[in-house]
């Protein structure tokens, strides 16, 4: 066991040897890991328990050569001012590699996952502060006003088709880039984990029930309203409803089809009974081709979005610089928020009008006659 850690290690710092200058400063020196982690679950937000606290979101760990989940918590920050940055599963030379959170004044880059509640995959909508105080966004925060009385509204987009994929790079991880504000934002003041996340990630570690072995991947106790609070009282379930598409495993093959619903065969059923009746007719050329065309539009999409995202952090740090009152950073916030909606809107139609001629060309493959794969014998 003390071979296999050291090989572990060896191979992290490997790799950590070969990233860009600009991403060491937020890689933590741990294990590398040769099988993804799981997807990440669905689930609900506890209360936030009193102003000042800061939702760190949930995330799988490795420990004792298996995946484990770490609750997200309601958490105070160790300094006024600053914001929390998930950490992130990276592929990176032949294995995952974890990039550890942190604390700072400005949310940084992290790996593009979709982890919610304000966190959509880049940037961060849950909340800011002003004039020393935290104020929450109760469209993606889970407040009572009687209690926290810090709060705004501003709408942020929810893409019901959401990647719940926990990684970057690698078969079926996201493909996000940091930009160049974000790469700034891993170089300015930045603060590790409180005693109070240590805690909880320890305390997680030691709760079987939160390996993925155990759970395959559906941990009963997702959220905390406080760190290491782990009892019914303070705990949010998974949403097992939402979450049937899970995976019952690890798989080793981690390539997820995020936009398309899981449609098995029942378990007495032939293999091919779901296919279409002449899917032996398209040709392999044709649904290679629209392979193609679907990762070109995808790449496409994916290079819009980050170009969108670079304008929007360079104009939120302008306005941070210029320290900007509340109402001028929540009418940022707000357009912001209606340029990715439309964005993703544009996407959508894209995405959906490709799909429709795409259909229409299988289809016409479809009807086409078999051609005999010998002459008739009135034929010489």
């Amino acid at each position: 066991m003390r071979f296999k850690k050291l090989i572990c290690s060896l191979f992290l710092v490997i790799g950590t040897l070969t990233l860009p200058a600009q991403s060491q400063a937020q890689v933590a020196v741990g294990v590398s890991v040769r099988i993804g982690p799981p997807l990440l679950p669905v689930y609900e937000q506890p209360l936030c328990p009193g102003e000042g606290y800061i939702w760190v979101p949930g995330y799988w760990a490795y420990a004792d050569d298996d995946y484990y989940w770490v609750p997200g918590t309601w958490v105070l920050p160790p300094e006024e001012g600053l914001l929390w940055t998930p950490g992130y599963w990276a592929w990176q030379d032949s294995a995952y590699v974890w990039y550890a959170g942190y604390w700072g004044p400005v949310v940084g880059f992290y790996g593009g996952i979709d982890y919610g509640f304000g966190y959509p995959g880049a940037g961060f909508y849950g909340g800011y502060w002003s004039g020393g105080r935290y104020f929450y966004n109760r469209n993606v925060t889970n407040v009572n006003v009687n209690i926290v009385h810090n709060t705004y509204n501003t709408a942020v987009v929810h893409n019901t088709t959401f990647n719940r994929v926990s990684f970057n790079g690698g078969s079926g991880g996201t493909t996000a880039r940091p930009t160049p504000a974000e790469i700034n934002a891993s170089r300015q003041h930045r603060v590790t984990m409180t005693s109070e996340q240590v805690q909880h990630q320890h305390a997680a570690a030691t709760n079987r029930s939160l390996f993925a072995s155990v759970n395959h991947g559906r941990p009963d106790v997702v959220a905390t309203s406080r760190p290491s609070d782990f009892s019914n009282r303070g705990a949010a379930p998974t949403l097992r409803n939402e979450n049937s598409n899970r995976p019952p495993e690890n798989r080793r093959d981690t390539r997820i089809e995020t936009n398309r619903p899981e449609n098995r065969p029942p378990s007495n059923a032939r293999p091919n009974d779901n296919r279409p009746p002449n899917a032996d007719r398209v040709n392999p050329a044709v649904m290679e081709k629209h392979q193609r065309e679907q990762e070109k539009l995808r790449q496409q999409q994916d290079s819009e979005r980050q170009r969108m995202q670079q304008k929007q952090a360079q104009e939120q740090q302008k306005l941070d610089q210029r320290n900007a009152d509340v109402q001028r950073k929540q009418d940022l916030q707000q357009r912001h928020q209606q340029q990715t909606q439309q964005l993703q809107q544009k996407h959508d139609q894209q995405a959906q009008k490709l799909q429709q001629r795409q259909d229409k060309e299988v289809q016409r493959q479809q009807s086409k006659p078999p051609k005999p794969e010998h002459p008739p014998h009135n034929q010489q």
